[in-house]
């Protein structure tokens, strides 16, 4: 028994190095309503689906605090409904700002390919945010065989659904056959809960926030304790690796590991 999927995150994973989009739309969004936000609560439970990232920022004592001292009220769900959509026109104006495809992002997908391993994506973005993404990694040498978007199913991360959906319509099984690769804990929670393998991507994505640029102008031991940082937050993962470019070698290890027995690592509960 080998991989036969990859099924991947799309910010932070593959495109927009730092995932520096969502972030930036977010304290926008808060702002247009009179609360301010710190990057840090923005990117706290980045991987959710925007509406319910949005809904988790506003109920942190912080926020929340801010939230009744400007209005005078709780942070309640018609709040999430009206940031909402002021947030996706701003995620979709980001995310066209920051498509860059990371580095070894299509390198690693040929490989990949070689070995027959079929490319699928699920992503906390809203379709509409994908319609202008999508393009943009595809003339860039990007072409996953499809994406899975939040708001397309009754529940996106942590639950398994999106995954699951992936999943049938590639027609792969079991689910030990399939990795997921995400830069989020909510990435991870979702391959686990699905019951796939699951590979936590440190350097480029959330839990570290810069550019490629910012990234090679910091020194080795620098990288090193941003990386330990970075996988502290995904350590519910199989296993973790600096970029995407690492991809191919992590699947080899894991295709070692299943030909020895063993299996993902099961969600609790």
């Amino acid at each position: 028994m080998k991989i036969q999927a990859a099924i991947l995150d799309w910010a932070g994973t593959v495109v927009d190095h730092g995932s520096r989009a969502p972030m930036g739309a977010f304290v926008r969004a808060f702002a247009q309503f009179g609360v301010t936000i710190s990057i840090a609560d923005a990117r706290g439970p980045m991987g959710m689906a925007k509406w319910d990232h949005i809904r988790a920022v506003g109920q942190t004592p912080s926020v929340a605090a801010a939230w009744h001292a400007r209005h005078g009220r709780d942070f309640a769900e018609g709040d999430v409904d009206a940031i909402f959509q002021v947030f996706e026109p701003m995620n979709i104006a980001a995310a066209r700002d920051h498509a860059d495809i990371i580095p070894g992002t299509v390198e690693a997908m040929e490989v990949l390919r070689t070995r027959g391993i079929r490319i699928a994506g699920t992503t906390g973005y809203t379709r509409p945010i994908m319609d202008v993404l999508e393009p943009l990694a595809a003339s860039a040498g990007y072409v996953p065989e499809l994406t899975v978007c939040a708001g397309d199913l009754p529940a996106g991360r942590p639950t398994p659904l999106m995954m699951w959906y992936a999943m049938a319509k590639l027609g792969v099984w079991p689910a030990a056959t399939v990795v997921k690769v995400d830069d989020t804990a909510p990435g991870i929670g979702e391959g686990r809960a699905a019951g796939t393998w699951t590979v936590g991507v440190t350097l480029t994505g959330n839990a570290v926030g810069l550019s490629a640029e910012e990234l090679a102008a910091i020194s080795p031991s620098e990288r090193a304790k941003l990386h330990e940082q970075a996988a502290k937050e995904l350590r519910e993962a199989d296993l973790v690796i600096d970029s995407i470019a690492d991809l191919p070698q992590a699947i080899s290890t894991i295709d070692a590991r299943l030909a020895a027995g063993e299996r993902p690592t099961p969600a609790p509960g």
